[in-house]
């Protein structure tokens, strides 16, 4: 299990995979202020939700990577062959898709706090609500990228699957900033749900992609 992590999160750092999605997340934190203007109290007051789109977005950028590649060549076979269970490679990929992108992801958002003039103490609700939201996108996203693995236009299909389903995220997490501890609870619950429902759901799809 620690082996596939290992193998998934070099692939992730190796391909440049991780410093996409910082990249992307951090440019759409910078161009946020030029399309709604300059005004303070509006950017702090938004600030909060934009963050969270943007990292919902980000999330999205590998999902196309995320199993292909190993269905493509016939690592996912092997695996099996060596009595890995699909569930346990999927669950192998999330975890290391989080710790891809999840902490660089949390780093970068400091930055965009300073560029949404976001407050000290809407920062750290964000951040919690990061670290808490951040492994049900991850085991989304994996779920998502097994179901359209092998998929003419994956990409494509892959956000309108995975962006109506990663919604209660965006909506928990943004309403913390405002709803606090309650907003907070619902954001962990969901994700829970997500972490713990996705490796079922991408081993079936995985198994059904190499049968």
């Amino acid at each position: 299990m620690i082996a596939l992590v290992l193998r998934d999160l070099r692939r992730a750092y190796a391909s440049g995979g991780a410093t996409l999605i910082v990249a992307f997340f951090l440019l759409v934190a910078i161009l946020f202020p030029f399309a709604v203007g300059p005004d303070q109290k509006l950017l702090a007051r938004i600030g909060g939700g934009v963050i969270w789109a943007a990292a919902l977005l980000a999330a999205l950028l590998p999902v196309e990577r995320l199993v292909a590649p190993d269905m493509d060549s016939g690592a996912l076979d092997q695996l099996a062959l060596r009595g890995f269970s699909a569930t346990t490679v999927a669950a192998a990929k999330i975890a290391a898709h989080w710790l891809a992108f999840a902490p660089p992801l949390m780093a970068a958002t400091i930055a965009a706090a300073g560029l949404l003039d976001l407050p000290g103490e809407a920062l750290l609700t964000v951040e919690i609500g990061l670290a808490l939201g951040t492994p049900g996108l991850a085991a989304l996203a994996v779920a998502t990228g097994a179901l359209v693995a092998g998929l003419r236009g994956a990409g494509a299909i892959a956000g309108l699957v995975m962006l109506p389903l990663a919604i209660p995220l965006l909506i928990f997490g943004a309403g913390a900033i405002e709803g606090g501890a309650g907003g907070l609870k619902l954001l962990a619950a969901t994700s829970l749900l997500l972490v713990a429902g996705a490796p079922f759901v991408a081993g079936v799809a995985i198994r059904a992609g190499t049968e």
